[in-house]
């Protein structure tokens, strides 16, 4: 399949998690926020084996016209505040990943009521990405949506979604395109095993497909819809799918990127936001990030790397 852009630098990443998670009951936005970003990423960029880790929060009060639906599709009303992908270059790393991941399944009782995980044993598929910064840390500057799309059995959907997707990410309007496949989620096999979290979910998430899509603005988004290559998916929406839901993201956060922590990732989103507003540059030099991570973990990725 043809890339445009920097879509290659996903090449190396083979197997996928994609979680979406909601805040804990009762936790105020900014500390649940802060803290999955700031403390639960630096223990999770930390663990063995893993490639790529990226979050992506979302905004609970903007969920109007966000993506078209058509009649006949119903709208997925699940409340949820992020997106978490976790990248692996092997199934030996993604093992590893897992024998060391309860230490980190603990801690999500402190933010999470509900993380449910979806499995990409073949990856993902990411047919754009004109994004130059690989490490992007901070407030999204693009108009992201992932889409949520539940889709019907025995239909095509996985076919008639790669298709389309590669036809509409050529559009030049379109930022980014990233398609998620994965397995179909199983409420009788808890994913992840978090205790004292929620792992149980409607149907209209049980065979989800998520589509990360990204334009320069809303108004670019709106035109897109408008055009005469998205109509003519929009009437085939009900053949293939039965409920659709978009989230739009606030927060785009790069903790991992190619086996190796980012700055985000060995000392926290704030922090590196920090080191690059102030210009300090030596916070990034070996004898300094030695004292975060063991030194053969190297030089990390900062935000404009």
């Amino acid at each position: 399949m043809s890339t445009i852009g920097h879509s290659g630098r996903d090449e190396r990443v083979r197997h996928n998690v994609y979680a979406s998670v909601r805040r804990r009951d009762g936790l105020p936005h900014d500390l649940f926020a802060n803290y999955w970003r700031d403390v639960h990423a630096t223990l999770c960029s930390r663990l063995p084996g893993l490639d790529f880790y990226v979050q992506q929060h979302f905004d609970r009060g903007h969920t109007a016209n966000l993506w078209p639906v058509a009649d006949g599709v119903r709208r997925i009303d699940a409340v949820l505040d992020g997106s978490a992908e976790l990248g692996f270059a092997s199934i030996a790393g993604q093992e590893r990943f897992g024998e060391a991941s309860p230490v980190l399944y603990a801690d999500e009782r402190n933010l999470f009521s509900e993380a449910i995980a979806y499995f990409l044993p073949t990856g993902s598929l990411t047919m754009v990405d004109r994004d130059a910064d690989g490490a992007r840390n901070g407030p999204d500057r693009l108009h992201r949506v992932h889409v949520y799309m539940n889709r019907k059995p025995g239909t095509g959907a996985d076919r008639w979604l790669e298709e389309t997707s590669a036809d509409l990410a050529a559009d030049p309007a379109v930022q980014k395109w990233k398609l998620h496949l994965p397995e179909p989620y199983d409420n009788a096999k808890p994913a992840p095993p978090s205790p004292d979290v929620g792992h149980h979910i409607e149907d209209d998430r049980l065979n989800l497909a998520v589509a990360e899509v990204a334009f320069e603005n809303a108004r670019a988004a709106a035109e897109f819809f408008a055009g005469s290559a998205f109509q003519a998916v929009l009437r085939h929406q009900p053949t293939h799918l039965d409920a659709i839901g978009a989230y739009l993201v606030t927060g785009f956060y790069t903790f991992v990127r190619d086996g190796m922590p980012t700055t985000a990732g060995l000392r926290g989103s704030r922090p590196a936001e920090l080191i690059d507003a102030v210009g300090a540059a030596n916070q990034l030099l070996p004898d300094i990030v030695g004292r975060f991570a063991p030194i053969d973990v190297g030089r990390p990725k900062s935000a404009t790397s």
